[in-house]
């Protein structure tokens, strides 16, 4: 029996399908409802009363820290739990979102047993009694792990995600990449760089071909390399000092040379953000990536 509501925000319907997918197969008493941004969240938590927000931070129309100052003025949902789950992991915005009221903070890319403690945390006796009431019980973070291992993530035998923002893996210079292998790296005006982060990982890259849609990057082979349709988050400085942040999912790994013992991988990103501010900046770096080319 269902006996909580939960709404998952974000404007990437890949993201929403996974956190639903997360909650569903974990916690069975919740029924997700979702939304594509906060002023479709807030006119759906008009209509209905939820007992838990999932909800990004940079979507159209109404942020999730706009959404979440109106919450919090509402008296059914100044109490009500609200994790915001986005790419923006630096520490002046997690005090912007601490100050308006957020109960936890949980960085993308996420993994199904960072979501699970997190939903947990904050639902706490509340979560416990429903679970109880239908005659399950709680089942630990890592057992959580195991059950969401359908998900499009890494399967279940890889070790559990930090809660903290992403460690980075072993890095190398990519220099090495474009003396090595001209082909990797633009022809002229040098190199575009991008950080590419994993769950478990971050892959220091140079990127080969971008467009709205995908990003392709190189990657020296001595890092740690995520799976097929492992969720991703691409940063990429778009210029006087602007950082885009770009959620997405591994669509290709492929071998730079047709060799076995290839030094150099190629990873293709879709990206799956329909927020028009992030495919604004992105639009400004493919036209000066592709002027440099």
């Amino acid at each position: 029996m269902v006996m909580l509501k939960a709404l998952v925000v974000d404007d990437a319907s890949f993201v929403r399908d996974l956190v639903k997918r997360t909650v569903r197969q974990r916690f069975p008493v919740i029924e997700t409802t979702d939304a594509q941004n906060g002023r479709r969240a807030q006119s759906l938590m008009s209509r209905t009363a939820f007992d838990l927000v999932l909800c990004d931070w940079e979507m159209p129309e109404m942020s999730g820290l706009e959404l979440l100052q109106w919450m919090r003025q509402q008296p059914q949902y100044e109490k009500v739990p609200f994790i915001m789950i986005t790419s923006r992991g630096d520490k002046d915005h997690v005090i912007e979102a601490v100050k308006g009221g957020v109960s936890e903070y949980l960085g993308k890319p996420f993994s199904p047993d960072g979501l699970s403690k997190k939903i947990i945390k904050v639902m706490g006796r509340k979560l416990k009694d429903a679970m109880d009431h239908t005659g399950k019980s709680m089942a630990s973070p890592a057992d959580a792990f195991k059950e969401s291992a359908e998900l499009l993530t890494r399967n279940s035998e890889s070790a559990p995600a930090p809660e903290t923002p992403e460690r980075s893996a072993p890095s190398s210079p990519l220099m090495a990449a474009s003396s090595a292998t001209p082909k990797q790296a633009p022809s002229r005006g040098g190199m575009s760089l991008a950080s590419v982060r994993f769950a478990d990982s971050t892959l220091k890259s140079v990127v080969k071909d971008i467009n709205l849609t995908e990003v392709r990057v190189i990657a020296k082979r001595d890092q740690i390399f995520p799976g097929i349709l492992d969720q991703a988050v691409v940063d990429i400085e778009t210029g006087e000092g602007q950082m885009a942040r770009l959620n997405g999912y591994v669509h290709q790994l492929q071998a730079v040379d047709k060799r076995q013992d290839t030094d150099f991988v190629s990873v293709t990103i879709r990206f799956v953000d329909e927020d028009p501010k992030k495919l604004e900046d992105l639009s400004r770096f493919i036209a000066r990536f592709r002027a440099g080319r």
